[in-house]
């Protein structure tokens, strides 16, 4: 089996057409990995753009692109992404997260009308994966490619946020944490609906305490020193998306105040909990720990 990592750059550009901004892609970079985690091959590709008349001055700070630059560009999104099809065969694609497919998807209906990505037959979302083997990552906050790297100690070179440079950042923090047996939990069929209907999902945080998905019964503390179930001192607060409220040990009486956020996601309601320490007289920030509890609720 071999795999794809694929990283595109894209730019906000507003069609006409369809009356509202277009992700629209300029830049294809991809390695193709063996089973071994070696680089078999490369693919790298600038395309010329056609909804945009100029590119965002922060993409192009980012990257070191200059619209001109594109606008030479031999080819255009539907000559790139037949290329990229031929690159893919039927490795297993795979991104930093989920948000490169979601381009890929958006410019695929705008320049075909298609809603699939019928040359892709499996995908693996590698910023997931990554997440899982580091035990890292929350409702809150993702793992970013750099941070990954850094955990890692794998230092970060080249042209970074060029597709082709992330795309081979991507394959040594993946060649770092392979485990075949793990990532095939991770590899996914898209080749029916249920695929699309995840993918295309808009996962939100949830902010109000009233909303029956909220379970209360799930938003509870255990002691951080002494195990001990603590009892709430306070009604929960909304705070920074999160719902917020305050904890003490009937046992050792450390207090501390605990946030939960409650996320909906296409398989269901995750609880993300974390502890946040009494500010202490050095001035020191508060210490933090935080524990997943995913709790699936069909609906």
């Amino acid at each position: 089996m071999s795999y794809v990592i694929l990283d595109l750059e894209w730019n906000a550009a507003f069609s006409k057409k369809r009356k509202k901004y277009i992700n629209e892609i300029f830049e294809f970079g991809a390695v193709k990995v063996d089973d071994d985690m070696n680089i078999i091959d490369s693919f790298t590709m600038l395309i010329r753009p056609v909804i945009g008349k100029f590119l965002n001055p922060y993409v192009k700070k980012l990257t070191n692109i200059t619209f001109e630059e594109l606008k030479e560009a031999e080819n255009d999104y539907l000559s790139a992404i037949k290329a990229f099809s031929e690159f893919l065969g039927d490795s297993v694609l795979m991104t930093w997260s989920t948000s490169d497919l979601l381009a890929l998807l958006e410019n695929q209906s705008y320049f075909t009308g298609g809603q699939r990505l019928n040359f892709m037959k499996s995908y693996c979302d590698l910023q997931s994966y990554c997440e899982y083997i580091l035990g890292v990552g929350s409702a809150s906050r993702q793992l970013g490619l750099s941070a990954c790297a850094e955990l890692l100690s794998i230092p970060v070179e080249g042209d970074q946020h060029r597709a082709l440079a992330d795309a081979q950042l991507s394959h040594k923090c993946f060649k770092a944490l392979f485990k075949k047996s793990v990532l095939d939990e991770f590899v996914e069929d898209t080749t029916d609906d249920e695929f699309y209907r995840k993918l295309t999902f808009k996962s939100k945080l949830i902010t109000d305490i009233r909303n029956p998905l909220v379970d209360r019964s799930k938003m509870f503390f255990d002691c951080p020193e002494c195990g001990t179930r603590c009892v709430q001192k306070s009604k929960w607060n909304v705070k920074s998306r999160s719902f917020k409220a305050f904890f003490v040990c009937p046992e050792c009486k450390k207090e501390f105040a605990g946030q939960v956020y409650v996320k909906q996601k296409y398989e269901g309601i995750v609880f993300t909990k974390k502890i946040v320490e009494p500010q202490v007289d050095s001035g020191d920030k508060p210490a933090e720990t935080s524990a997943n509890i995913d709790t699936p609720k069909s609906e």
